[in-house]
């Protein structure tokens, strides 16, 4: 696995020399990539295989931390990936673990972490740790603290009528992340979050309005990227309980985004340069 890692990192000078001419270009040259990255065209599909992983959970039981444990580890240590896992945020305290992985995978809903923890996990994904994780485990973590929501990008507030059927609509069918999905139904939470604005969304979903009258026709974000410093965040409200991940697109969105939040280390930053939520 050490001769794979090694390979991908001496192929990011390749990488950031093309960024470097692609910044040379004539501007009309680079407008006609608007909205996308020229760069993540060039990049190889994005592998687990020889990434280090830290998988956290715990908090609130709800939301089946434990079960979705025993779905994806064994997964990303199908893919190649060296996984960790941890039951405890004190993990976050041990600085040559942190700054040694390529991600994070968090499932920890509410709870309560202390400063140096969330300082041991904020400074990992600054220096260049992805980040990845679905529904309270990574959106409804720590309230108190806020610059663990600005590094998420967004925080829930609300599931007006509890489980209900709602629809998620992909927004964008070029991301790797999304590509070749079709629009689904799920029958369980439809989060209504408070989300940053310099997110890259890549699906939304709308409210009806049947049970707060007020946001009929709001249409918010299910599924985003985005970069904390120099790491990779990726975030879906899916993935309420285990059963959900039974609906084949959320369980590949999933995927999907963990793989490429493992890549921070390994790519140039990706540019998006409309970052607004689309319909």
């Amino acid at each position: 696995m050490k001769k794979n890692t090694t390979t991908r990192r001496n192929f990011l000078g390749s990488f950031v020399a093309a960024g470097t001419a692609a910044l040379l270009m004539p501007k009309n040259a680079l407008s006609s990539f608007a909205g996308k990255s020229t760069l993540a065209a060039r990049q190889p599909k994005p592998t687990l295989e020889g990434k280090k992983v830290l998988f956290v959970y715990g908090g609130w039981d709800g939301h089946d931390p434990e079960l979705t444990r025993d779905l994806f580890v064994p997964w990303m240590r199908s893919e190649g990936a060296e996984v960790t896992v941890s039951d405890h945020l004190d993990i976050y305290l041990d600085e040559a673990l942190m700054q040694s992985l390529d991600l994070v995978v968090q499932i920890w809903t509410m709870g309560e972490i202390t400063g140096d923890q969330e300082k041991g996990l904020l400074n990992a994904v600054r220096n260049g740790c992805g980040i990845a994780g679905w529904h309270g485990g990574l959106g409804d973590s720590f309230r108190n603290n806020v610059e663990y929501q600005f590094m998420v990008g967004g925080q829930w507030v609300s599931h007006p009528g509890g489980i209900i059927d709602y629809r998620v609509n992909i927004i964008d069918h070029e991301d790797p992340v999304t590509r070749g999905l079709n629009d689904f139904a799920m029958h369980s939470e439809q989060y209504y979050m408070h989300v940053d604005p310099n997110v890259n969304v890549l699906a939304t979903t709308k409210f009806s309005g049947e049970h707060a009258p007020w946001i009929d026709g709001c249409t918010m974000p299910v599924v985003w990227k985005k970069y904390y410093d120099k790491g990779r965040v990726f975030y879906s409200s899916l993935g309420h309980v285990i059963a959900d991940f039974d609906v084949h697109e959320a369980l590949e969105i999933q995927k999907r985004g963990i793989r490429w939040a493992s890549e921070s280390k390994y790519h140039p930053f990706e540019e998006w340069r409309s970052p607004v939520y689309r319909t």
